[in-house]
């Protein structure tokens, strides 16, 4: 596929890949234990097309198809996600075993992810146990694929599994506790410490964490706008940045916390190789307005201090997201500011963006303007290392069901046949070109 305004060259040893997740894809074939989404999605309207991940990708039995795919796209890795219910099952890491080994075959490097949402089934993030719990689990990880696995992700977006399983009730487990949710929020952090720890102590030395950030915009420069949209950047981007980069919890937050908190602290800061970004858009947030706000689908209470507002003037994607390359540079660049030294050098882990279609020239034009954005924040000086579009194919997205696609490669879901789209050459060629 021809380019006619070719991407700028990224160094060389960038990393470029893709990213999925096990309970978006996998499907519950070949022993998987229950996981708090399985119990989640058996409930009538939890999910908005009624569908479930009880078959998904079929990934585990089509996972040499889908290597494949890895393969011709070119990326130097594929980030996938280890599922915590599955490995507790009969079968354990036997799945992850044969996908590593297939991965180092076809010259891709594996990233797995060690936790991205699929808690197993009567576990509770409110409990501290469920922390340590973890580290056990990921210290068996480790021991099983270490030997081939050099580059590892502990948590995928504690934020979100916080906020809208926790607090609203949008995903699983669909608690609805606003703000006694903290504990879930320390507890995530706890336990992705404890994996460190756990990691280190295998031999790993190159761990990162994959937290979703974005630019809070004030609705206006009026104070209490201002003030709304503060607090809101606090809850999303400081309260899981803060404690991991700096050691402290932002604005007196740590006293809302469960147990020693300072002990906790020491853990939950072990130093990073490297911190994932998950960037899809800004927010624009203003003062309550005192009503119930239903925003992309997410019924915003009343009683919260802020109010979520629709940016205007840009293009959006079919899930309704607003489309601001821009604002990718803007949130590098403000972590490099806010971090400074503190903040080692990042990888993109997940941008994306949801649009119908195999020929999908709106995904092409999202990510091009996304990795141009992310070379300026390059050029800006932030150390950036790598990039993983998502999604490798179409999936289950999680409350969304299968009514949204974000994969470069489409899923027939009644017959599982993947047709790679045109944002799969596009990509392919990109690869091509930073490689010339």
């Amino acid at each position: 596929m021809a380019t006619t305004n070719p991407v700028p060259r990224f160094p060389d040893g960038f990393l470029w890949g893709v990213s999925t997740s096990a309970h978006q894809i996998e499907g519950a074939a070949d022993e998987r234990e229950a996981s708090v989404w399985d119990v989640f999605t058996a409930e009538p309207g939890r999910v908005r097309d009624g569908s479930t991940a009880e078959v998904a990708c079929d990934h585990v039995h089509r996972h040499t198809e889908d290597v494949a795919l890895l393969a011709g796209l070119g990326v130097d890795a594929y980030r996938f996600s280890v599922s915590w219910p599955r490995v507790r099952a009969r079968g354990g890491l036997d799945f992850y075993d044969r996908l590593v080994d297939d991965l180092c075959a076809a010259g891709v490097r594996p990233v797995p992810t060690l936790f991205h949402w699929d808690l197993p089934a009567g576990m509770d993030w409110r409990e501290r146990d469920t922390a340590e719990r973890f580290a056990t689990y990921v210290a068996r990880v480790a021991g099983r694929l270490g030997d081939r696995v050099t580059k590892w992700i502990t948590l995928n977006e504690p934020a979100e599994h916080t906020l809208l399983g926790h607090a609203l009730g949008i995903h699983a487990p669909g608690l609805k506790l606003l703000f006694d949710a903290l504990p879930v929020a320390h507890h995530q952090l706890l336990a992705h410490g404890l994996a460190v720890r756990a990691l280190r102590a295998s031999g790993a030395r190159d761990i990162g964490i994959a937290n979703s950030h974005g630019p809070t915009w004030p609705a206006s420069q009026d104070a209490a706008d201002v003030e709304a949209a503060g607090f809101y950047d606090l809850l999303l981007n400081r309260l899981f940045a803060d404690p991991l980069l700096l050691g402290s919890y932002p604005d007196g937050l740590g006293e809302l916390m469960p147990g020693d908190v300072t002990a906790d602290l020491e853990v939950i800061a072990e130093p990073l190789d490297w911190y994932g970004i998950n960037y899809y858009a800004p927010t624009r947030v203003g003062a309550p307005q005192g009503t119930e706000i239903d925003f992309g689908g997410v019924r915003m209470p009343a009683e919260l201090p802020f109010s979520v507002r629709e940016i205007t003037g840009r293009p959006v994607t079919d899930f309704g997201w607003p489309v601001v390359p821009e604002a990718l540079t803007e949130i590098l660049t403000a972590f490099r500011d806010r971090y400074g030294d503190r903040l080692p050098p990042v990888v993109v882990t997940e941008n994306g963006c949801s649009y119908e279609g195999v020929d999908d020239p709106e995904r092409i034009a999202y990510l091009d303007g996304h990795i141009r954005a992310l070379h300026r924040a390059l050029e800006a000086g932030v150390d950036v290392r790598g990039y993983f579009v998502w999604s490798l194919m179409d999936n289950f997205e999680w409350a969304e069901g299968h009514a949204r696609r974000f994969g470069l490669v489409h899923v027939d879901f009644d017959t599982l046949k993947r047709t790679p789209k045109a944002s799969y050459a596009w990509y392919r060629e990109l690869l091509r070109q930073q490689r010339g």
